[in-house]
């Protein structure tokens, strides 16, 4: 390997970190907690469901990586404190924390009940407060910084079409995230969001009929879906603080052009 070559790859190094993926079960969630692990650094996989969890965590044992699964409910801060606790016991101490809890509903607008919008907004932003506080006040007792990395969404920025809630908790997001990058900072923990456009992802299936997918493949210059791997060297260079050490409160479109085009 040449010089360049090994420089270009350690920046990208992650051995030594301990990773949490909050919502790790899920397909994209899932792509990111196996690319860090890629890039050397051992992995937690949070998931409500301790099945799935467990099944991304053997996958990325495979790769000789360690890996725990940990079942968890993002919304409850208890059990955020369990799973902190459970990962220090087992892989060490987090200093990558990232966000992915997400779920979605069609719910034309006039026809959302209270009950829908808390849990659409619990799950996809209350979460993210939670674990932000819970593993972000351990990275600040340690005093060695670290990393938070949210997942946000293209439709934070122009809201979609019958996916209010969803759309109103990505913008929540966006503004969590650029909060946080300037309340952290002095503490050396970087704070930066990814926002996806349109990926393969369970609650997509739902909701994406041909009608609208040929709108959004319309919209989106390189004319189809991401594959959840297109994520992944995103994801890997905002944990990076050697790739990514002076980038905070970055709002980083992965979109196929997405957000880029207009009529």
């Amino acid at each position: 390997m040449t010089g360049t070559a090994a420089g270009g790859t350690a920046l990208f190094d992650l051995t030594g970190h301990v990773a949490a993926v909050v919502g790790g079960g899920g397909v994209l969630a899932g792509a990111l907690a196996q690319g860090f692990a890629s890039a050397g650094a051992k992995v937690a996989v949070l998931d409500r469901s301790g099945d799935r969890a467990e099944a991304r965590a053997a996958s990325i044992r495979e790769l000789g990586v360690e890996a725990t699964a940990v079942e968890v409910d993002a919304t409850d801060r208890d059990s955020i404190v369990a799973a902190r606790s459970a990962i220090e016991e087992r892989l060490g101490p987090v200093d990558i924390l990232l966000n992915a809890p997400g779920v979605n509903s069609s719910t034309p607008f006039f026809e959302i009940e209270l009950e829908e919008w808390h849990r659409i907004l619990d799950t996809n932003l209350t979460s993210y407060l939670l674990a932000s506080q819970i593993f972000g006040k351990g990275m600040v007792d340690r005093g060695k910084g670290g990393t938070i990395i949210n997942i946000s969404s293209a439709s934070s920025e122009i809201p979609l079409s019958r996916v209010l809630t969803y759309s109103v908790s990505k913008a929540g997001i966006n503004i969590l995230t650029r909060y946080l990058a300037r309340e952290l900072a002095p503490h050396h923990i970087r704070v930066n969001a990814l926002m996806p456009g349109f990926f393969p992802a369970e609650q997509n299936r739902k909701l994406l009929d041909e009608t609208r997918m040929e709108d959004i493949l319309r919209r989106t210059p390189f004319g189809r879906l991401g594959e959840p791997e297109e994520l992944v060297g995103t994801a890997i260079w905002l944990a990076s603080d050697k790739a990514a050490g002076f980038v905070t409160g970055a709002l980083v479109p992965v979109d196929g052009g997405f957000l880029a085009t207009s009529i």
